[in-house]
């Protein structure tokens, strides 16, 4: 494989982010790879309106993994106070299993740091995820202990199976104020 390259999504990567994000969660292409929710939930991920919203949020960045012009992954990074809400990592299921993932998270990591001058970090997972979580925890996340219902948007996707959580997971990093900009 090529080299990666990381940069921020603007919105003409909208459609492509939508198809990814999509293909890596939910259906039939998600299947290929470890990451899938398709045993959990119908429907798709997300569409082009909460991409859009989402690229438009000045508190918010989607974090773009390529190799030359090929879209190999991405993740939405959400700024809310002290902390930075990690969301939507998903790496092309054909593709997972390679590293992708794990370099694509430290790149948004840094990402964040630089732009908000952060070094709390947190995510949302599906405790039936394990394999998910132990993922996440090789990467410095802890799991805080913090649950909530699993959020509902029957335009977008369906449980398949009753009382879904959510999982808070949080890491802290030293911050290293010597590499962030004036």
């Amino acid at each position: 494989m090529r080299e990666l390259i990381f940069s921020k999504a603007e919105i003409r990567h909208t459609e492509c982010l939508v198809e990814l994000i999509n293909s890596a969660y939910r259906g039939e292409p998600s299947k290929l790879g470890w990451t899938t929710e398709a045993d959990l939930l119908d429907g798709r991920r997300t569409d082009a309106k909460e991409i859009r919203d989402l690229l438009a949020d000045e508190d918010s960045m989607i974090m773009l993994c390529q190799s030359g012009a090929d879209l190999l992954g991405s993740v939405h990074l959400q700024k809310t106070g002290e902390r930075v809400q990690i969301g939507m990592l998903a790496v092309s299921p054909p593709l997972q299993g390679r590293g992708i993932g794990k370099q694509l998270l430290q790149a948004a990591e840094l990402a964040a740091q630089e732009a908000w001058a952060v070094n709390r970090f947190v995510m949302s997972v599906i405790p039936q995820r394990r394999e998910l979580i132990a993922f996440y925890e090789r990467r410095g996340y802890r799991r805080t202990g913090v649950s909530k219902a699993f959020p509902e948007n029957p335009e977008l996707w369906a449980p398949k199976v009753d009382g879904l959580r959510l999982e808070l997971l949080e890491k802290v990093l030293r911050l290293d104020v010597s590499k962030i900009g004036p």
